[in-house]
């Protein structure tokens, strides 16, 4: 595989670091750098969700008939590595990432010409409505009920987990259409206002301090009928389709070696406390410098691998069960560099804020360095990475089946 990239796509890079030195500005770098969690605050997300979209730069995964770039999978990888090597805010995935590409996929023209251009625009913040209290990474065992009632479906049950549900108005949810039939094939995909008196969302606040998801409650909830995505028992197709694309439609390794950048600026900055002998900072401690080469050389292996993957998606070929690879690694990779963190700043990594955010005029006083401040946040919301998406579990089964036909 040829590794370096052709003049073309140095040209393109060389134009997105212009780009973001032109626009990503002090606040929208400090709100990124201030946020812990997976998912960065919407106040942050739709305002650089604005910049990108006056360019023609935010829906890179959709087809360019539908409102994406056009862009080549090289191309979407170099934009995505120079913003993490900027320190770009997230976009909401929900909208653009997840929802948005299965519009596009099996959405009707109508459906198509009604929601996408809304989730470019902002209009409209989407949550997803997959697991349930009995039913997380076994999807198949989803009770909520929709029921079709002449023009309209009658949604009752619950969704749990449901991130940014507090700040979304429309949630699309796996439902049960007809139980009767097997299992996987009694599941619909369907859109689902969320302002109306049949749904209430009840905040559930992570051990980090982050009320970053929530339960949400169906009472005779109600959507028309045209808000169903593709037929009625294609929702276990779906799903998977759109799976693959949270557990691999972005490229993960950019985010992870940025992360480690960062943590070996801190350690050549943050005291060792041993006075002489050292350097007198941390990144001299033989423990710390030791995780941080494994750490980045596991990084840059995952990469050659994102890469390779690349090449395939370059080709035409789908992107398949090696999502579940990608997930399993950058999931793991995530904690373990989250881990260093901590272990970095010592007892300062270990201090809670309880209120939020952390970033702005009224983010809490910080011990020792903001960073410092930032690292268990991170390191606790961190743990749901290799929970979400479909666990470690789910992720090594598809692996041994699909892959490597076990």
């Amino acid at each position: 595989m040829d590794m370096d990239f052709a003049p073309e796509d140095l040209a393109f890079q060389k134009e997105v670091r212009a780009f973001l030195d032109d626009k990503l500005n002090a606040r929208l770098r400090e709100g990124a750098a201030g946020t812990p969690s997976v998912f960065t605050e919407p106040d942050i997300t739709r305002e650089w969700q604005a910049i990108l979209a006056e360019k023609g730069w935010l829906a890179t995964s959709w087809p360019v008939e539908d409102g994406g770039p056009g862009w080549t999978p090289t191309q979407k990888y170099i934009f995505e590595k120079e913003c993490a090597i900027a320190g770009a805010p997230s976009l909401p995935i929900l909208g653009l990432r997840l929802v948005g590409p299965v519009i596009c996929h099996f959405g009707t023209p109508e459906q198509k010409a009604r929601f996408l251009p809304r989730i470019i625009s902002g209009e409209d913040y989407w949550c997803q409505g997959y697991s349930e209290p009995g039913a997380g990474s076994d999807l198949a065992a989803v009770k909520t009920r929709a029921e079709r009632v002449g023009d309209k479906y009658v949604v009752n049950g619950s969704k749990i987990w449901t991130t940014h549900a507090h700040h979304a108005n429309w949630i699309f949810a796996l439902v049960r259409t007809d139980p009767s039939v097997q299992k996987q094939r009694g599941i619909s995909f369907l859109l689902i206002p969320m302002e109306q008196p049949g749904v209430s969302v009840s905040p559930i606040v992570t051990m980090a301090n982050d009320h970053e998801v929530n339960a949400t409650f169906f009472d005779n909830a109600e959507t028309p009928a045209d808000n169903l995505i593709g037929e009625e028992g294609q929702g276990w197709t779906i799903a998977k389709f759109l799976l693959e694309n949270e557990r691999g439609g972005s490229c993960a390794a950019p985010a992870l070696l940025a992360k480690l950048d960062r943590i070996e600026r801190w350690a050549r900055e943050e005291a060792s406390g041993s006075g002489s002998g050292s350097g007198g900072t941390m990144i001299h401690d033989p423990n710390i410098s030791q995780r941080l080469a494994r750490l980045r050389l596991e990084a840059q292996a995952f990469e050659v691998t994102e890469l390779r993957i690349l090449a395939e998606l370059a080709k035409g070929r789908p992107a398949g069960p090696q999502t579940s690879l990608v997930k399993l690694t950058s999931s793991n990779l995530r904690q373990q560099i989250d881990e260093l963190a901590v272990d970095l700043f010592g007892y300062e990594g270990l201090q809670l804020p309880v209120t939020r955010p952390l970033y702005g005029n009224e983010a809490p006083e910080y011990v020792g360095s903001r960073a410092a401040q930032l690292s268990m946040p991170a390191y606790l919301n961190g743990r749901a990475y290799t929970i979400f998406g479909g666990s470690d579990e789910v992720q090594k089964t598809i692996i041994a089946k699909q892959v490597l036909g076990l």
